[in-house]
């Protein structure tokens, strides 16, 4: 047995692990000797970070048993939550994801809130890593007056509404004004954008909630404004999702050439992304429409545009003293040249109407338990290579060891770069194979003690099946639960 803050940790056969593959009694000392030589490892949180470090794991150590830990009874993470409903195909990852999970050295258990139900240091007791993967579950403040009035969202809350956030179900956007103020030139700016300006056709191919699509189908809003502190130069979307934009049916762009003269000439020796991002944005503002591209625009009924070089100073409140009805801008200059040109107030101002402003200027990481050392000034967890500083043991990865920063692909090197530190660490002595963990077998007597009861993968398969049948009933990818209760309830919790 093993001891976990006092509390006794007796092992046995547990119904939510994965059965192992069966041994006769001849082999029973070798399998023995090896299981104290087998790293058991846990993840927290089941995001791409999450599943990446996991599989990292569990195909370069042929012996490690891996946990992922959840709060939510659904895994996936931003895959579920995050991307935008009309771009299916980044969401593939979940079959590779899904092939992590039904591996025998491989377990899920969802429900469980890793700093409440079981906290870090109960972890680190019973395994002999502990990966920390639990994202940015919080989003940068803006810090201006006004910012707590109706029809103000932060883009994370609203991407979790339509997406099916359990949290963000109960949002209620106010979508009844004509003009929408998205603040920040991101991926995540354009995604609300597009969703709010698709056609309702388009969205009702998609897994968007029910809830989120029946209110975009009342929506009143005609027009978008996606406002940067800087200039074209320094947008942080990419190319896919602007042309996505300008391509968008029953909108047109609206692009002020002054924006855009002569970027042609200074984007000659950029990187090539950037480059080319750059043309497009030129090309569209600068360049007549072709034949077709013109006749769809002249039939636009919305329409969406961006505005540089402005940033928010106070969001302007309606008669009522309770809603918004506008904000006010500061107009800015640009000190210095590419990526590091600074916007500086020039003293003059501009006010824009509208009545729904969603601010999208970046993700923030919480700590998740007093005993992780965090920088609460760069919102990550204190780490060199993922392994957490002063905490032999315990490794991070994916947004909370980096910032919220880069794409699926950037989260899956970032998480494979942390795995190779836990497996130097297995392999130099450092992490102490000799000192026998428990992993899940005690971790499951605190959460029993606690009143916690974990979802398994099986039991997601379960709502997942239900999700995929409901869907089906209207045309649809997947009707997803967005209500926590009603989840554990499918699954008879």
């Amino acid at each position: 047995m093993a001891m976990s803050s006092g509390r006794v940790c007796w092992k046995w056969g547990s119904p939510l692990r994965r059965p192992r593959p069966a041994a006769g009694w001849r082999g029973f000392s070798r399998l023995h000797s090896t299981a104290a030589l087998a790293p058991q490892i846990c993840v927290v949180g089941s995001g791409p970070a999450g599943f990446y470090t996991a599989q990292h794991l569990l195909k370069h150590h042929k012996l490690a048993q891996v946990d992922i830990y959840e709060k939510l009874p659904v895994p996936f993470g931003l895959v579920r939550f995050g991307v935008a409903p009309d771009h299916p195909e980044v969401k593939n990852v979940i079959n590779t994801f899904t092939q992590t999970a039904h591996s025998n050295r491989c377990a899920y258990y969802g429900n469980v809130t890793v700093g409440k139900d079981v906290l870090v240091k109960e972890l680190k007791q019973a395994y002999h890593a502990v990966v920390l993967s639990y994202g940015a579950e919080d989003n940068r403040v803006l810090g201006i007056p006004g910012e707590n009035l109706s029809g103000v969202y932060s883009a994370r809350a609203f991407v979790g509404w339509y997406n099916g956030l359990p949290e963000n179900r109960d949002l209620k956007p106010d979508l009844n004004s004509e003009t929408a103020v998205v603040l920040g030139q991101g991926n995540v700016a354009l995604d609300v954008a597009r969703v709010l300006l698709s056609p309702l056709d388009m969205l009702r191919k998609t897994d968007i909630t029910e809830g989120s699509l029946a209110a975009i189908a009342g929506s009143k809003l005609k027009r978008v404004w996606l406002v940067g502190r800087r200039g074209p130069l320094q947008v942080a979307f990419t190319i896919k999702e602007l042309r996505e934009m300008i391509n968008l049916p029953g909108t047109r762009p609206l692009l002020d050439p002054a924006d855009f003269t002569g970027l042609g000439d200074v984007v000659k020796d950029v990187p090539r992304p950037r480059r080319r991002l750059t043309e497009l944005m030129v090309k569209s503002a600068l360049e007549k429409p072709g034949e077709k591209e013109a006749a769809r625009w002249a039939s636009a009924t919305k329409e969406w545009g961006l505005k540089f070089q402005r940033s928010p100073l106070e969001v302007l409140p309606a008669a009522d003293g309770k809603r918004a009805r506008g904000i006010r801008m500061a107009i800015t200059s640009l000190e210095g040249s590419g990526e590091s040109a600074r916007a500086v107030p020039t003293g003059e101002v501009e006010e824009f109407e509208c009545g729904l402003i969603l601010s999208s200027i970046g993700y923030r990481s919480r700590p998740i338990d007093s005993s992780v050392p965090f920088d609460s000034k760069l919102g990550i967890i204190s780490n060199s290579v993922g392994r957490v500083q002063g905490a032999t043991g315990l490794y991070c990865s994916g947004w909370v060891k980096r910032g919220p920063t880069g794409v699926i692909v950037t989260t899956m090197n970032d998480s494979f770069d942390t795995a190779q530190s836990v497996l130097e660490d297995l392999q130099s002595g450092l992490l102490n194979l000799s000192d026998s963990k428990e992993g899940f077998e005690c971790v499951r007597s605190i959460l029993h003690s606690r009143g916690v009861q974990p979802v398994t993968f099986s039991d997601w398969e379960k709502i997942d099946a239900a999700e995929v049948a409901r869907g089906r009933l209207v045309g649809k990818p997947r009707e997803k639960i967005v209500d926590f209760q009603e989840m554990l309830q499918l699954i008879g919790h």
